[in-house]
This record gives structure tokens, C-alpha cells and sequence, in this order.
């Protein structure tokens, strides 16, 4: 009937490419090979069906209206399965045929895809006979079933194969073996093969071949965990770190009344900090092993005569900690001369003090790596002399990393300047001393004969000239000097302020009436500037610097409530307090060493001006004022001033106006002028005097001498110069500790911040050379 509706058939089929059953609603009629029996025998492929891609777009109808011209076409295309592309589908011959698709046309069995080839096929259909072949896609061999009298040849199309030609994914020749193979036979041979295989006996990669497999195969009588190369460092270790008492240089040492440079890094450092590095840095004499040709035995060692490394040391008076790369020299080897030195290891440590920012101690001992003419005999040619080492030192002073240097030896050329180029230096009274050549050197050269070591260069000569800072009686007072002077400083100036510490032994406010009558009302007497200096600054803080040399100066660390501060003054009690070139010099050090450590400077003012006399023009004193007059322009570091009695002349203005806004105040007992009385008023009144004398004689001229000395007296008050703001403020001097505590605080605040971070931007350079 033609309204009636066709009754539709599930038919189970094989998925081509997974192998798993789908269905397929096939209608009665209907011609699964592509060919169509009527309308009612349409073929309908539902694409959202499809297993592998699933797209909506390619759902194929044929409609009964185009059926007749369907059934026409002896072939339609369809869909390849796999990669979705249109191939010829071959119609069957007979529409009436029975609805199977010819594998291979249209249709590839499962079984026998050769893509994936996941089964043998289904053997119930046809008697199959098999055979090997190639699969085209893994190179792998695969069973093909054959079919006898098949036109195609011996295999059955779909089953297996696919003639190589035809393959319309890599169309590969089936003759050719796979390139996956080749390049899997050219990387990893097999295991079979040995090195050098196929490759002439007597070439060049014959030879190397054998010496690879020599030497990978060879045995060795060398210990697996390098228990001997361990065995040989300890072994260099504990030579160089234990005396040997038959050697000469060491039995010397001793005998002079010196340390050994190992007994002194103990003294020095706090117990078991000391981390050397260079530690078996030497000479080495090597002696073959008769029994092992693979080992060499330790046979002599000269370790280099400079250890160097990293320790501990602590400050007597705070307590305080604190790292530092430590260098000492060892005279008992070639003199400390450079023949036996390692000058790399120097500059690598400058280096490396440089870079962490750790402060530096240089214990000196005679030429530290220094020239000798023998150098000249071991190299075998002389040599431009360099001094490399200084570059990096130069570049320490001026970042404010603390560099302090002790003379416990003689410190001769090298060595001499590299204990002079630091920030704080001392010398031991009993062996130090410090020249450019020695008494031998000397006596060839200028024919000074008979010259001792302390003749030439001894504490007397160096400790006095400014050479040298500070004297110490022995080596242990050395020691104690340096690590109380780092208690003072910063690990680098340019990032840190000074370690503030407690102060809970002193008041900030306390008082002391004795200030009030300290200096003298008559203007000749003098007074001891150090007991004003130690009754302000916190109870035992005082520490001087430079006290034997420019002794018109006074220079020296102190804190005020626990904030170091640097100190200088003039003292009245040499010269009368005038400035001479030696003082100027000591007051321009230690403006810079405040400066790159950050350190306030609270300075007590009482300055007739700079030395007179002959004495003074011949050393040179003008020119070292104006020295000192840059050094105070030219820093930055906050100065507060405190007026005791006298300022006069250039010296005097120098001191107080060179920052701004100016922080001073003064005493009751200031007095201040271009000129100082004493002789000022013949000066300004010299043709009135003259006239008096010649007029009314001596006594006359006494009279009116007095009459102009009572009337200056009377306008010298110092409350007069304070009314017109002159002069900011006049205390009690009681009060000064409290005053000057109160501005080291503020000092310490917002001020240091300011100029850490103007330091660490580079805005402000800090100058020490």
C-alpha cells in the first residue's frame, strides 16, 4: 500500500576503526551497497552516529524523489571512516542482490584494518591462508590472509594489506624499510655490537676507541671516597698550623719576643671562629709512589707566609660581636717577603671583605708579600713592580669599611704601606717598627751606618710624625685597641650607622657642678681639656686617637648615651692651644674617619687661632689650616660645637661656621674676637700708645693700657654678644652632658636615615683618602 509505512530493520554491524557494534536502521528493500530498489529503499547514514567524529554537517539523505536517478549511477561516494574524505563506492552488480558490502569497497572490515590491524579477521566467512607482510604504518610484521584465485593477487584487499601504491595515508613502498627503522639502527646499536665495530683496525677511530674502553673499563687502585686526597689537605692543614721548633725562622720568632702568626690569630679572635681560607696555599714537594704509579706522597711543605680567613672578634667595652676578615703575616717564612707569599690570595680576600662588607684587621709583620731580589733569581727575569692590592684598599676607606692595621714587627715597604693605608693603625712599643728599607738597604744607599731597627723607624719616630695612630705597650694591648675601636664603627659606612649599645651604667642627665669652675678667669692659665671631654661622654667611652702626635689636637671616640660620636678639641695645655700643622692634620683624619662612618662630631672649641713664630711658617702651618678648612667644608657629617673659652682668627671661624644651620652653644667663659687681647690692643691702638709714651713716658703709656684693656673687657661679655643672636645660646655648663646627649639622639633619628639613603643612592660620596 502506498500510505503505508515501511517497518524498518536493525542490523548490527562491526565499526571499522574501533571494532565495536553499531546499528543501522536499513529498511526493507534497501540496497546496502549503495544502490537504491525504490523510494521506500532509501539508505540513511546518521553522521551524529559516527564513533570517530561526530559531525552534524555531514549527514548524507537520499530522498525518494531523486531515488530513480540514484538507482541510475552505477556508483556513489562515501565517507571514508577514518579521515572523513570522499572515496568511490562501487555499486553492486545486481540490484537484487544480497545487501553486503564488498570489503574494501565502501567498507574495510575491523578485523583487518591496516591502520591499526587490532584483529585477524573472522574466519568463519572464508577459508583464509596466511601469510607475512609488512605493515605500511608501524613497519611490523602482520599476518595477511590469502585468497586463492582473488583477481586482485594472493591477499584479499582490506585483510591485512593494502598494495603500497594505492595507501592513501603514507603510500609507502612495502620493498623499503621503514626511515623509524633506519634512524633506530644508526642511534642504538644492538647490544650485540661493540665499540669500534665495523670501524679498520689501524685507523684513527680504532684507536680512540680502544683508549675510551681502556679507560672506562680500567680499575683503579684510588680509594672510591677520596680518602686520600682528604688524608693529604689534613696533612698540609696541621703542618701549616702547628710550629715546627727545629725551624730557624720560627726559633727566631721566638726569640725576638714575638708571636707566632698563629698565636696571635688566636689572641685576636674569639675562640673557635677563625675560618681560614687559602689554608694550604704553598709550596709542596711531591715524591712519586714506587708502589702506585697513580699517587704522589707529601714529601715537604712551605705553607705561604700570610694566613688569612674570617673570625670573631668582641669589644672589650660593650660586648658587642663582630665579623672580620683577618690577614697576619708570618714572619718566620722568608720574612714575609713575596717569594714566600701567594699575592692572589691577598687580593682575593680585599676582594672578598669588599664585596661582604666585612671590616678588615691587618696584622703586619714584615713586608707583606713584598719584593726580594731573590724573586728575581727563582722567576728567572725581573719584573715592573705593581701594587694592585692598594686599588682595592682605596676603594674599602672611602666606602667606610673599617680598616685597622697593627705593627708587630717590622713592617718594611709592602707592609709598611698597607698597615699605613687604614683607618686606625698601632704599633706595639716593644717590636714594632716601620721604614721603607731596611738598616742594610739604608746604609748602601745613604751611608748611614750602625742604624737599629728602632733608630730608622721605631715607635718613637713613627707614633709621633702621624705615621702611626696609637702606641701600645705589647702585642695583647694591640688587639685590645682594634676590637675596641670596631665597637665604634659600622660593618660599612655607606649602608649602616654606628651600633648603638645600652647605656645603663650613666644618665643621660647627669649633672656636674665642677664644669662651672674648670676654666680659669684669668685668660693665662690653662686647664686640662680632658677632664671637660670625659665628664660629659658616657662614664668610660673615651678612647683617644692619636695622642702622640699633633698634641695641639684632640681627636677620639666617645658615646653619649650609648650613640658613638666622634670628639675633638684643642688642647690649651700645648702651645696654648694654637693649631700647628701637625694638630691640623689630626683634626683633618679624624673629620673624615667620622664622615665615612657616620659618626656625629661633638668638638669643644677653644682655639687662639693657628701657631706663630718660625717654627710654624717652616713646618708648613697655613697650608695645613686651609687642609683642614676643606676637610670641614667639604664633609657632612653633623658637628655640634661647644664654645669653652677662646675663638679667634681663621682657625676659629673655621671650626664653627662650616655647617649650616650651625649647632653650638657656648660657656659663660667664651671669648671671642679677630685677635685675642694680648697684643690686639697695641695693634688697634698702636699710634695713640706710641703718642702717650713719647708724651707722658712708660708710665702713661701703662695707664692708658689699662683703661682700654678694662673698657674691651667690659664689651667681651658674652651676653652681649648674645643679644644680637651672635652668639644662639649660653648654658650652664653643668648641663652640657644633657644637652649634648639630647642632640646625639636626635642626630640618630631622622637625620641618619636621611643620609644613609642619600649614601646608598650615591647623592653623597664620603671621602677618607
Amino acid at each position: 500500500m502506498g500510505n503505508q509505512k515501511s517497518t524498518t530493520a536493525r542490523t548490527t554491524i562491526d565499526d571499522p576503526v574501533y571494532s565495536q557494534p553499531i546499528s543501522s536502521d536499513t529498511k526493507p528493500g534497501a540496497d546496502v551497497s549503495g544502490n537504491h530498489a525504490g523510494n521506500n529503499g532509501s539508505l540513511v547514514v546518521v553522521t551524529r552516529d559516527d564513533p570517530v567524529y561526530s559531525q552534524a554537517d555531514a549527514t548524507t539523505e537520499t530522498s525518494p524523489h531523486n531515488s530513480n536517478r540514484d538507482a541510475q549511477s552505477s556508483s556513489s561516494q562515501i565517507n571514508d571512516p577514518v579521515y572523513g574524505q570522499p572515496i568511490a563506492s562501487a555499486a553492486a552488480p545486481d540490484a537484487g542482490a544480497p545487501a553486503t558490502a564488498n570489503p574494501g569497497q565502501g567498507s574495510i572490515s575491523p578485523a583487518n584494518d591496516p591502520v591499526y590491524s587490532q584483529s585477524a579477521g573472522d574466519g568463519s566467512r572464508i577459508q583464509e591462508e596466511t601469510t607475512q607482510v609488512i605493515d605500511p604504518v608501524y613497519a611490523q610484521p602482520q599476518s595477511a590472509p590469502t585468497v586463492p584465485g582473488h583477481p586482485l593477487g594472493t591477499t584479499k584487499p582490506g585483510q591485512g594489506t593494502i598494495s603500497p601504491s594505492d595507501d592513501p595515508v603514507y603510500s609507502q613502498q612495502t620493498q623499503v624499510t621503514s626511515r623509524l627503522q633506519q634512524l633506530s639502527s644508526q642511534v642504538s646499536p644492538t647490544p650485540s655490537s661493540e665499540p669500534g665495530a665495523g670501524i679498520q683496525a689501524n685507523s684513527k677511530k680504532a684507536r680512540r676507541s680502544k683508549r675510551a674502553a681502556k679507560s672506562s673499563g680500567s680499575s683503579s687502585d684510588l680509594p672510591d671516597d677520596y680518602s686520600d686526597i682528604l688524608a693529604q689537605i689534613t696533612k698540609l692543614q696541621n703542618i701549616a698550623s702547628t710550629p715546627d721548633p727545629n725551624n730557624r725562622g720560627y726559633v727566631r720568632q721566638k726569640t725576638a719576643g714575638k708571636l707566632w702568626a698563629r698565636e696571635r690569630i688566636n689572641q685576636l679572635l674569639d675562640a673557635g671562629s677563625w675560618r681560614e681560607f687559602g689554608s694550604i696555599t704553598g709550596s709542596v714537594t711531591w715524591k712519586k709512589d714506587v708502589e702506585n704509579p697513580q699517587r704522589k706522597h707529601i714529601e715537604d711543605f712551605t705553607p705561604s707566609n700570610n694566613p688569612q680567613g674570617f673570625g670573631r672578634v668582641t669589644c672589650p667595652r660593650t660586648g658587642q660581636r663582630r665579623q672580620i676578615y683577618l690577614t697576619a703575616d708570618d714572619f718566620s717564612i722568608r720574612s714575609g717577603h713575596a717569594d714566600g707569599a701567594t699575592m692572589g690570595k691577598t687580593l682575593h680576600g680585599e676582594s672578598l671583605a669588599l664585596k661582604l662588607k666585612v671590616p678588615v684587621v691587618k696584622l703586619v709583620d714584615g713586608s707583606s708579600g713584598g719584593g726580594s731580589v731573590s724573586t728575581i733569581m727563582t722567576n728567572g727575569y725581573s719584573y715592573i713592580p705593581h701594587v694592585v692590592v692598594l686599588a682595592t684598599v682605596v676603594k674599602q676607606l672611602n666606602k667606610g669599611i673599617p680598616n685597622l692595621g697593627a705593627v708587630v714587627g717590622p713592617a718594611i715597604g709592602l707592609g709598611a704601606a698597607r698597615v699605613v693605608s687604614t683607618h686606625f693603625s698601632v704599633m706595639a712599643a716593644d717590636i714594632g717598627s716601620l721604614f721603607n728599607a731596611g738598616p742594610k738597604v739604608v746604609e748602601g744607599a745613604t751611608f748611614e751606618e750602625g742604624l737599629s731597627f728602632a733608630d730608622l723607624g721605631g715607635p718613637y719616630v713613627h707614633c709621633t710624625n702621624g705615621t702611626i695612630d696609637n702606641l701600645a705597650k705589647d702585642e695583647a694591648e694591640c688587639f685590645e685597641q682594634i676590637r675596641t675601636v670596631l665597637g665604634y664603627l659600622p660593618d660599612c659606612g655607606e649602608l649602616q650607622a654606628p651600633p648603638v649599645s645600652p647605656c645603663d651604667n650613666d644618665e643621660v642627665n647627669r649633672e656636674d657642678i665642677a664644669l662651672r669652675s674648670i676654666i680659669p678667669r684669668r685668660k693665662t692659665r690653662m686647664y686640662n681639656p680632658y677632664t671637660i671631654i670625659e665628664s660629659v661622654v658616657d662614664r668610660g667611652s673615651w678612647f683617644e686617637i692619636g695622642r702622640l702626635w699633633g698634641r695641639t689636637g684632640i681627636a677620639g671616640l666617645a658615646r653619649l648615651g650609648g650613640r658613638p660620636v666622634g670628639i675633638l678639641s684643642l688642647n690649651c695645655e700645648v702651645n696654648s692651644g694654637a693649631l700647628d700643622a701637625l694638630g691640623s692634620q689630626k683634626l683633618m683624619k679624624m673629620i673624615k674617619f667620622c664622615d665615612v662612618f657616620n659618626l656625629p662630631i661633638l668638638q669643644f672649641v677653644d682655639v687662639p687661632g693657628y701657631a706663630i713664630g718660625t717654627v710654624a711658617e717652616r713646618s708648613a702651618t697655613m697650608k695645613w689650616g686651609v687642609e683642614l678648612a676643606k676637610a670641614y667644608y667639604s664633609t657632612t657629617t653633623p658637628i655640634f660645637s661647644v664654645i669653652t673659652r677662646r675663638v679667634f682668627g681663621v682657625a676659629g671661624g673655621v671650626m664653627l661656621d662650616s655647617r649650616e644651620p650651625i649647632m653650638r652653644v657656648a660657656w659663660p667663659s667664651g671669648n671671642w674676637g679677630s685677635l685675642p687681647l694680648d697684643g690686639g690692643i697695641e695693634v688697634g691702638h698702636r699710634h695713640e700708645l706710641k703718642t702717650i709714651r713719647e708724651k707722658d713716658g712708660e708710665e702713661g703709656w701703662k695707664r692708658r693700657y689699662k683703661e682700654l684693656e678694662d673698657e674691651y673687657i667690659r664689651l667681651i661679655n658674652p651676653v652681649r654678644t648674645a643679644q644680637p643672636y651672635n652668639i644662639e645660646e649660653i648654658i650652664d655648663p653643668k648641663d652640657t652632658r644633657k644637652i649634648v646627649c639630647r642632640w646625639a639622639k636626635e642626630m640618630y633619628g631622622v637625620v641618619m636615615q636621611e643620609r644613609l639613603a642619600a649614601r646608598a643612592s650615591g647623592k653623597l660620596h664620603a671621602v677618607f683618602t
